[in-house]
């Protein structure tokens, strides 16, 4: 709808959207193997092998809710410690199908059909090894869209628009949430 529209009040919530690897399959695959939410895509894989990436809390949270549903999960961390807060840790260490993968990067995903593997990459030897997988669970944060803002609003230095405990932004009238 194209125009100019009158209005008392805005409210914007453009939301955000997963980062993403940068693989080359990467799109291609998303949502054939690929997946960016656990809790929507998970039920897939009862009794199979994913992989989640990543190692803040988003991560974690997914790796142990995939760890009631699938039959093995590996935890792909490219740090030797976890970012996730310590109140992970316990049900972590209780979790008898999770394997973390420390310093490592996935960086392919082998694909016939279905996702049947991944490349991933030691990042302390450069030593590459192949890893058996049914899917793939991308965990290492989200993008703001608030490109369409960035001239007219404050938006901080990771992109979100700035707004103060009232959703208000520094335009009158116009409020960001989410």
């Amino acid at each position: 709808l194209m125009g100019e529209y009158f209005a008392k009040a805005v409210i914007i919530a453009t939301g955000a959207n997963p980062k993403k690897l940068g693989l080359e399959k990467e799109d291609t695959l998303t949502g054939r193997g690929i997946h960016y939410c656990a809790h929507c895509d998970g039920r897939f894989y009862k009794d199979k092998t994913v992989a989640v990436v990543g190692g803040g809390n988003s991560a974690v949270s997914d790796a142990l809710y995939l760890s009631n549903l699938a039959k093995k999960v590996y935890l792909i961390h490219r740090r030797d410690t976890l970012r996730a807060t310590n109140v992970y840790k316990a049900p972590l260490e209780k979790s008898q199908n999770i394997e973390f993968l420390w310093n490592t990067a996935l960086t392919d995903v082998v694909f016939d059909q279905k996702v049947i593997a991944a490349e991933i990459k030691n990042l302390k030897t450069n030593e590459t090894s192949g890893l058996a997988l049914d899917g793939v669970f991308i965990s290492i944060g989200r993008s703001p869209a608030s490109e369409l803002f960035k001239d007219i609003l404050n938006i901080d230095e990771y992109g979100y628009i700035i707004a103060d405990e009232t959703t208000k932004t520094n335009i009158d009238g116009v409020y960001a949430i989410g």
